[in-house]
């Protein structure tokens, strides 16, 4: 029986599927809930190589990045389905395929448990903003909550530049432009040089990948926009060492002086796994104060951790937030301890849970 990826991703939706993995010589397999399920028997590169010329049909998009590079991302929709994130990619010779379900319409925060805390980061004006995390703990549904809200709450130009394009924002108090690398432009730097020139009040970065895309975040943050980005970082220390350690040695004290003026807050999240089998985020907030400031430039970042423990309403730790789930029962003394910043610390707080 021929496999038509309709029917594949209908079937890995049935199953609550967060991800499809489609490689050569196993079952396609869908991630739900944190475990791997099969959805067919073993597929081989002639099934697979239609599957992909189907993706690539929904996408409306040719080959010739995929053919050029050997790897390509882009999006798709099914209709009456869902949305999907798609990464194909060429592995010992033969196609192979990872796709990511991306719903219709804008997550909800409320059901997606982003704290209030997160959500409030909408509010700002000006300067920088990263959402961390490993790949598929939700960075792309936070920072999509975040630029909604201010679509919702204020007046003025969101540009979007992402790779590919997730969730499809409708103008309701913004306008929203919306850009994809590398169909509308050819790199992040390039639109985000672009995009200063086409009066934005926010900005949306899929991604800081590269010096280049980092340096000119840092700039148009600096001149009064409300960037909002991304990071495969863990923790807001990390995430400082990584953009100051991406210059080179003799640029990075006045990196660091920089950063430290334009950061407004730095959100770390992971996914948990929760006892009834549901994975379940964390987050950690850092809001920018003048004692924060003052570790970034002067290159402290290893006591941010204990700035962020008691650094008030504003901020969120992620092992005061998995204590909270250890004291509700959602989770286990081992999970908690195995994700904590401090495990010693975690130790002593789980002799308190129920």
């Amino acid at each position: 029986m021929e496999l038509v990826l309709d029917d594949v991703l209908r079937e890995a939706l049935h199953h609550e599927g967060s991800d499809v993995f489609i490689v050569p010589g196993s079952p396609i397999m869908t991630k739900s809930h944190g475990k791997m399920i099969p959805i067919s028997e073993k597929v081989f590169p002639a099934d697979i190589a239609k599957l992909v010329d189907r993706a690539y049909a929904l996408a409306g998009r040719e080959r010739d990045v995929l053919g050029r590079e050997g790897d390509d991302d882009f999006s798709f929709a099914v209709r009456e389905l869902s949305r999907f994130r798609c990464n194909t990619y060429m592995q010992r010779g033969s196609l192979a395929m990872t796709c990511r379900v991306v719903a219709f319409g804008l997550p909800d925060p409320e059901k997606r448990h982003i704290p209030e805390v997160v959500m409030r980061l909408a509010e700002l004006r000006s300067g920088m903003v990263l959402v961390t995390g490993p790949a598929g703990s939700g960075k792309s549904t936070t920072l999509a909550c975040l630029v909604d809200r201010i679509n919702q709450t204020r007046h003025g130009h969101i540009i979007t530049i992402e790779d590919p394009i997730e969730y499809l924002h409708p103008h309701k108090n913004c306008l929203v432009s919306q850009r994809e690398v590398p169909v509308d432009t050819r790199t992040f730097a390039r639109a985000l040089r672009a995009a200063l020139r086409q009066a934005p009040d926010v900005i949306m970065l899929g991604e800081m990948r590269d010096i280049e895309t980092i340096s000119t975040a840092i700039t148009a943050a600096e001149t009064g926009h409300l960037l909002l980005s991304s990071l495969h970082t863990l923790g807001a220390a990390k995430t400082i060492d990584r953009v100051v350690d991406a210059f080179p040695a003799a640029q990075q004290n006045q990196i660091r002086a920089q950063f430290s003026m334009v950061l407004r807050a730095v959100v770390s999240q992971r996914l948990v796994l929760t006892k009834d089998g549901t994975l379940y985020p964390v987050f950690e907030v850092m809001r920018v104060n003048p004692a924060i400031q003052n570790l970034i430039r002067e290159g402290k970042t290893h006591q941010i951790d204990n700035a962020i423990y008691g650094g008030g309403e504003n901020m969120l730790s992620m092992d005061a937030e998995l204590n909270r789930l250890l004291r509700e029962d959602k989770i286990t003394k081992e999970q908690a301890q195995s994700m904590a910043t401090r495990p010693e610390g975690m130790e002593r707080q789980s002799r308190f849970a129920r």
